[in-house]
């Protein structure tokens, strides 16, 4: 059915996202820190369950898994900040005496 304000279609063939951890390709657990990335954005908050295709329990769980990995200092809190850096600490022009 054509909607005539934007002139867009709907399209109806379109499969629903399915939950990649109900059918059993993929597991959490906050130890596996290249799984976890994966759920992370660029900007290195936790993606949101459209871009994960996660359900609701599942989302969760990644979110828990993240968190834990995060308090843990396997995955970093703001890796943004890491890949301008070049690592955790102040900047090498903060580094040298005046």
């Amino acid at each position: 059915m054509a909607n005539f304000t934007t002139g867009q279609t709907r399209d109806l063939t379109r499969k629903p996202p399915v939950c990649p951890f109900c059918t059993g390709r993929a597991t959490i657990d906050y130890k596996d820190t290249a799984t976890l990335s994966q759920y992370l954005t660029s900007h290195g908050s936790i993606g949101s369950r459209h871009m994960t295709k996660a359900c609701a329990k599942h989302q969760r769980a990644i979110a828990r898994a993240i968190k834990r990995a995060r308090f843990l200092a396997l995955l970093p809190y703001a890796p943004v900040h890491i890949w301008k850096t070049g690592g955790v600490g102040l900047p090498e022009s903060r580094h040298r005496r005046r």
